[in-house]
């Protein structure tokens, strides 16, 4: 198979990163008699600095034309760089919301898994984390708060800030069903969480979401209200398969279980639309602070690399190469510096990937 892969290196270590990422991507390809042609495309600050914008029209272009977009983290220190001394249109997160948007990426997928070699490492009390824990996000992701109008004006001499939550059936319905086709696959279990004691727009998104289990009768169906959902991760991980949610509280949620897992850097994610094309990067940001030191942690994108294979191009056994090959290098006790502890055998960078690619 030919397989057309757009590449966003992006900033910060996003570069190293994607780098070995390519690498086991290159290694799998010639085991299992593939072709990869690859299209390096700027986004973010790195686009930025080339043609001022953090994403420019020709770039959404050549990511449709491809069959899906392997990207590394956007964006830097917020504090020292010259790309937020830029208004907000023009910062590097601008170009993440509008290439989604163009893209149409309206389902983001985010595994929340534990490695039983870094139970360790999972900072919930060891009987809780004994359990272990094997989740996917389903997070809608371009609608709600973070699309809706917005604006900020000065009602009699007080400054008011309106941002507007929106979500229409058809929106919540698509999500919907990609979540269930996922629940089909793993433990068939969706636990759809949502604010609906308060919000309009979460009754809506309950009554739709019922109405989509009806096409799906294998698949249990529970709904949890956000902030009983914020408690029961850390209380029992272990009771959920598929979460599906709208977009703040994705944000929110997923990054609660990114952190229970013991160390963001090895959280892939994939943004996909109605068709088999995706947006597949790492769940973690651009780290600025360990930019070019050679010691980032590039499982994720790795990990991300092997979720392309299998929901773009029904790679299946190929993904699971790259997926059991990460966990025979935990298992063999190397650690990038963000995972290591006392006993095991530390790496950078570029011989994590080396180890990875070696074991497929």
């Amino acid at each position: 198979m030919k397989l057309n892969i757009a590449v966003i290196k992006g900033d910060g270590i996003g570069p190293e990163i994607v780098t070995e990422a390519m690498k086991v991507l290159d290694g799998v390809a010639e085991k299992f008699g593939h072709e990869i042609e690859y299209t390096q495309l700027l986004m973010g600050g790195a686009s930025i600095d080339v043609h001022g914008v953090p994403l420019t029209d020709e770039t959404i272009e050549k990511a449709k034309a491809a069959d899906a977009v392997l990207m590394g983290s956007i964006g830097g220190d917020t504090n020292t760089s010259p790309w937020y001394k830029l208004e907000p249109s023009l910062r590097p997160e601008a170009g993440l919301l509008k290439i989604r948007k163009a893209l149409n990426l309206f389902a983001n997928v985010r595994p929340a898994l534990l490695y039983e070699d870094l139970a360790d490492a999972c900072p919930l009390k060891k009987e809780v984390a004994e359990q272990g824990f094997d989740m996917v996000i389903m997070r809608e992701l371009t609608g709600g708060l973070y699309f809706g109008k917005r604006n900020t004006t000065v009602i009699d001499g007080v400054k008011t800030a309106v941002d507007t939550l929106e979500y229409n059936e058809n929106e919540i319905r698509r999500i919907a069903i990609k979540a269930f086709d996922i629940a089909m696959k793993r433990r068939k279990s969706v636990i759809s969480v949502d604010k609906a004691n308060v919000l309009d727009s979460s009754r809506l998104w309950r009554e739709v979401v019922n109405e989509v289990a009806k096409d799906y009768p294998e698949v249990k169906l529970s709904h949890m209200l956000v902030d009983n959902c914020a408690m029961q991760l850390v209380k029992d991980p272990s009771q959920f398969d598929v979460v599906l949610t709208e977009n703040m509280f994705g944000d929110i949620l997923s990054d609660e279980a990114s952190m229970i897992t013991g160390s963001i850097g090895m959280l892939s994610s994939a943004s996909l639309n109605e068709t088999k094309f995706g947006l597949y990067e790492p769940s973690h940001g651009s780290a600025p602070d360990i930019a070019g030191l050679g010691i980032a942690n590039p499982i994720a994108t790795i990990l991300s690399a092997a979720m392309m294979l299998r929901f773009t191009f029904d790679l299946d056994e190929e993904a699971d190469a790259i997926e059991n090959s990460i966990k025979k290098v935990l298992k063999d006790g190397y650690r990038t510096g963000d995972l290591y502890s006392e006993g095991m055998k530390k790496v950078n960078c570029s011989e994590m990937g080396d180890l990875i690619l070696a074991n497929i």
